[in-house]
């Protein structure tokens, strides 16, 4: 695992493009890159991208913000090793809660956070921008 240096950026938008069909932009990345309570982690095999992890930690509370794989890095868990190195290193800093939403119809990703513990607490409404419904899934540290 790496964190991410801004020369990676275009192989994030990359994948960023291919698992999303509102992905963010080289900008926004950017801006994450800049922000003090950012951390952009990423899971490389030998000179290829194979996923990241994109979150903030703020007063003891983890908010994970994008999360994707690489279309040829499916299913064989690099998205579960990111986010178990990202929790490891927020609970070195007093890792109380994270939390994150996710799309109601990714069954995929609902099942990895659930694997690590998390649990859904809620649901936002047409959260995103294609009206689908977001589950808020919490992992209570303490």
């Amino acid at each position: 695992m790496f964190s991410c240096r801004l020369q990676d950026l275009p192989d994030v938008v990359r994948i960023e493009k291919a698992c999303y069909p509102h992905p963010w932009t080289l900008a926004q990345f950017q801006q994450e890159l800049e922000n003090p309570c950012a951390h952009l982690e990423l899971c490389r095999w030998q000179d290829e991208l194979a996923g990241y992890l994109c979150y903030w930690l703020i007063a003891g509370e983890m908010q994970i913000l994008n999360v994707a794989t690489s279309p040829a890095w499916r299913r064989q868990g690099i998205a579960a090793r990111l986010l178990e190195h990202c929790l490891q290193y927020c609970q070195r800093q007093g890792l109380v809660r994270a939390w994150l939403e996710v799309r109601a119809s990714n069954q995929a990703a609902i099942s990895v956070y659930q694997r690590r513990g998390f649990i859904i607490s809620g649901s936002r409404p047409e959260y995103y921008r294609d009206g689908e419904d977001a589950l808020l899934m919490v992992l209570d540290v303490e």
